[in-house]
Parts: structure tokens; sequence; C-alpha cells
């Protein structure tokens, strides 16, 4: 009798592999990166905002490991390429979000590419905002399904397909999948959650990669009226009588601004309840992680739970986000992490969750937040983290941040200003940032700036920011190809205007091209459409009728790398096209 009781227990024991649970946690787990744009850290009823409705995320922040004190770059493009690569942006090549200067080098490794060294499935869904040309677009970067905007946002100048709609570019759009413009009916927050979720069923048999990387609530504040007509009576400005906390004063504007962002992010909310059930109904749950995160702080005034600054800012509310994890699995929710952690910190945990090795031929920046998630002792005390933005190029000590420990050091001031021009706070004390000690604390000061200076000295040597990423042209990987505004270099603040002087830099492969101008408005006939090229100039002389468009057949072009500068001259104007379609015909 014992022998047929130990014979039933050992085939017993042998089917656990079998049963649906143990058979998810044998599995590489899936991974979910949920990420939203412009959303800030009091965009949640969680974190303490009485008027916005985010049950679904609140939930999800219940259930996981809440890091209090998360930080990503103060805008866009940086985040992105620091959260897809685990590096400080300036190393990627990245330093702004327009300018030419949001274009990631096809040399980094990211998430994508990272997790398919381990036969993971990749998609993205949303904002990319790293390179809309070949080498540098998703399905460049590791990823098998792309559906995606262009540039920085939907209705932008860089988005030459959702540009024109004006007032309704979130509705019906163009997108880009894979590569190819293709049309789209509904609200964009809605597609690119539901094509996620596809994308997750298609491939639930086998480990799977999803970025889904909303581009609301960014501007501009467009949102289905059945959401709005939530929010269209509230005051954001009421209920914080009794909060201590600081508070800026909200205008008109501000407030209508906010009821259309509240708006967008219920929105959100209720896709991300769809995407979550459709993890339970595929018994996809237990084995997958989720992480939800924002790119940065508001763009608009509203309420941030009494941080100082929003978007653009190195002040808390410009660079602190929420950030949750939630793995089944393996971690037990409803935690809570004080350490300071960062977008750098991503591609580290992931690799080290999954089980793929690091890059080890370049400079990871981030740390695996895995020790701190399993409750290890680590002492990340003296762990330095370095924030910026200025247009264009980072400007020495303007709006600029080195946080180490309590401290943290902050620069709005000259290149060579003496230590009591900047700002220091100790944010265990003063986590609002309202007092500066830097005259208490000077010698403090000083070693975080001479800290400060050594690394960013260090970052503007990069050799990716100081040979920045160029468009390829004649490939067959993308033939022809779009240069959109998003990412034309050239004079500062580059945007919708006419008469400026603009550029594209580019690797030309060598023979004969169309070259198609498109302007934002017809230009007066009688003209001269240049193109300058290194190592000469085609140009074309125009008709009498007013056009917006433009075309150079059969102009031959050189093998070169360097810049590509078209404009239009008629008299004394000259006139940058809106984009340029480049297409080699042989």
């Amino acid at each position: 009798m014992q022998n047929k009781n130990r014979t039933l227990l050992l085939f017993l024991l042998s089917l656990l592999p079998l049963l649906p649970g143990r058979a998810q946690s044998q599995q590489p787990p899936n991974v979910i990166l949920i990420i939203t744009d412009d959303q800030g850290y009091g965009d949640l009823g969680i974190t303490g905002n009485p008027h916005v409705r985010t049950p679904v995320i609140d939930q999800l922040a219940r259930e996981s490991t809440r890091f209090n004190r998360f930080y990503v770059s103060p805008v866009c493009a940086p985040t992105r390429s620091s959260l897809m690569t685990g590096r400080f942006s300036l190393r990627t090549g990245v330093r702004d979000t327009y300018n030419g200067g949001a274009t990631m080098a096809a040399s980094e490794v990211t998430i994508a590419e990272l997790l398919k060294q381990a036969n993971y499935t990749t998609g993205i869904f949303g904002k990319w905002h790293l390179g809309d040309n070949s080498p540098s677009r998703p399905n460049d970067q590791g990823f098998d399904e792309s559906l995606i905007h262009l540039s920085g946002g939907m209705g932008q100048v860089g988005d030459v397909t959702t540009f024109f709609k004006g007032d309704s570019s979130y509705f019906d759009p163009v997108l880009w999948h894979n590569g190819k413009p293709q049309a789209y009916k509904g609200y964009c927050s809605d597609i690119f959650a539901a094509n996620a979720m596809d994308f997750i069923e298609k491939n639930q048999e086998k480990p799977f990669f999803c970025y889904l990387a909303f581009n609301a609530p960014h501007t501009p504040l467009q949102v289905p009226d059945s959401y709005y007509q939530r929010y269209k009576d509230i005051d954001p400005a009421a209920g914080f009588e009794n909060d201590k906390r600081p508070f800026v004063t909200m205008s008109e504007r501000d407030k209508e601004d906010a009821r259309k962002v509240y708006a967008m992010v219920e929105n959100i909310d209720d896709n991300l309840g769809k995407l979550f059930r459709k993890l339970d109904e595929l018994k996809l749950t237990e084995n997958t992680i989720v992480i939800f995160m924002t790119d940065n702080g508001p763009q608009q005034i509203r309420y941030v739970a009494g941080m100082r600054g929003r978007k653009g800012s190195v002040y808390q509310g410009g660079v602190r986000v929420p950030f949750y994890v939630k793995y089944p699995a393996r971690f037990a929710g409803n935690k809570d992490i004080e350490v300071p952690a960062a977008h750098i910190d991503v591609l580290p945990t992931l690799a080290q969750i999954c089980k793929v090795p690091l890059p080890n031929n370049r400079n990871i920046d981030g740390k695996s937040l895995l020790p701190l998630i399993q409750g290890q002792s680590v002492d990340w005390s003296n762990r330095p983290l370095f924030f910026y933005w200025s247009r264009r190029y980072p400007e020495l000590y303007n709006n600029m941040a080195y946080q180490k420990g309590p401290y943290k050091l902050v620069g709005h001031t000259d290149y060579n200003a003496e230590i009591a021009k900047f700002e220091l706070f100790d944010l265990e004390k003063d986590p609002y940032e309202q007092k500066n000690i830097v005259h208490e604390k000077a010698a403090v000061a000083r070693e975080l700036k001479t800290e400060l200076d050594k690394l960013f000295r260090e970052l503007i040597r990069s050799e990716n920011l100081v040979n920045p990423p160029l468009i390829h042209l004649g490939t067959k990987h993308e033939n022809p190809v779009i240069l959109n505004r998003n990412d034309a270099d050239g004079q500062i603040g580059i945007w919708a205007q006419q008469e400026i002087y603009g550029l594209w830099k580019v690797k030309v492969q060598e023979g004969k091209y169309t070259l198609r101008f498109k302007f934002i408005e017809p230009v007066p006939g009688l003209g001269q459409m240049v193109v300058e090229t290194k190592p000469f100039i085609n140009q074309l002389k125009t008709s009498a009728a007013p056009t917006d468009l433009i075309e150079m057949k059969n102009v031959y072009l050189s093998a070169m790398e360097g810049e590509l500068i078209p404009y239009y001259t008629v008299g004394a104007k000259k006139i940058f096209p809106f984009w340029v379609e480049v297409e080699k015909t042989n």
C-alpha cells in the first residue's frame, strides 16, 4: 500500500508542470510596458487627485511594487531614449524633442533588440519619437510590429499625415504600420490599445514584449465628447483647501485644459481595463510583467501633488512620475519603495528578470531594480541622477540638475556662475523644493557641482552627440523617404514657419532621384527651387502659377554624408519646404 501511495504521489508530481499556473511560471515572462505622454504625477486618483477617475490604474498601483521616487527626463524624446537603452539620452544622440535632436543612433541597443535575443516577439503601439526614417524607426530598432504616429505628436508639424487635420488629428488618423501609411477609424488611444491587444492575442503562445506608448494626454487636447462631458462642469482647482502642500493658481484656460486632460486620462484608464481583462481571458496575467509610467510632468498648470515645476523643468514636478511594476508569478504586490530610481533602470531590470545579458560594449547608466523589488539590502545612497533640458543642445548650468543622496543641485544660471547662484535642496526635508540651502551647505553644493561637471563633460563627448545620426536616403530599407520638420536641423525653433533656414543631415547613396517639395502654403511662381548638397547644387526655375508642390525629376546625387539644404527662392525670400520626399529611381 505504501509503495502504491508513493507511486501515485510521483505520478501527481509529474503532472505539476502541465497545470496552467505551473506552465506559465516555467515560461519566460511576457512584458507590457505602458507609458503615457505628458501625464503628470498628479493626474491619477491614487496620487491624490479628487477629480480624475482612474480606477484601473489605481488598482494596478495597489497590486504593484510602487517606486515612489521615480524619475525621468523633463521632456519626451530624452525620456524615451533612456527608457529604451538604459543610458543617459545624450549618449544616444537624443538632445531635444525636435530641431533635429530627437533621432536616436541606430547603434543603440533597445529593450526590443535585447529581448529578441531571448526569442521574444516585439511590438510598439503609439508614440516612438526617436526617429522617423531609416535606420532609426522602430522596425529598424528591434520591433517586429510597429503602429505609430510620426514625430513628437499627432497634429504636430512632423506628423505629415495628421498635421493638416488640425482640430481632428486624433480621430480617424493615417498612422504608420510597419513603416507604411495606413488609414484607421476611431480615436487614437482606442486604436493603439486595440492593436496592442490584437498583438498580444496573436502572440500569446510565446513570450512577447508589448510597448504601449499612448500619445495622450499630449496636446492637442482632443478627446471623444462622451468623455469630455464627464468633466465639463468640474472646477479642477477646487478640493485642495485643506491641503498644506504648495498649489499653483489656475487660470480659466488652465482649468479648461485640465478638464480635457482628465477626460483623456480616463479614456486611457478604460482602455487599460480592456487590456487587463484580455490578459485574464487569455490566462496570461500571472506570467506577465506590467509596467506603468509616464514620460514627464504635465505640460499645463494643474494639480501635481505639491511639487514644483512641470514639463520641461528639472524641478520635481517636471521629472518625478508614477512607476508601478506588477508580476504576479514572482512579486508580491502592494509594496512601496522609496529608493530613487529612474527610466535608465528599466532595461537592466528587464534584462535581469528575463535572463538576457546586457550589452558589454557601452556604458549602461541604469541599475536593475530587481534586488529592491525582492527586498534585498542594497545601498544606492551615493548613486547620482542627472537632469537637463534646453532647446537644441544642453546649456551648461541652465535648467540642469544633479541629484545624489538627499541633495539636489539645480542650475538656472550662467556657464561661469559662482556656487551662490545655484540652488541646493534637501529632498528628504524639503520634497517640494521650497528652501534653497546653497549658502548653508556650500561645501556640499561645490562637491555636487564638481561631479556634475565631470559627468557633463563625459556626456557631451559622446560619439552619437558629436557625430549625430544620419537619415539614410536611397536604400532598400526605405524608399521613398519623407524628411519632416521635426527632424530638420538648421535655425533654432523650426516649426511651421515659411521663411526659415533648415536642413536635414543625411547619408546619400549615389544615384538618380525624384525630389518632391511640399509647402505649407502655395509659393509664388517665377521662383527657383534650390537643393544644396555637398559638393554641388541642383536648381529648377518654376512656372508662373503659385503651387504648394514642386517636383524635380532625374536629379543626380553623389554619395555623401552631410547636409541636404532645400529652399525656394523668389525675390528676397527663401522659403523652407514643409516636407521633402526623396525617391531613388535607379
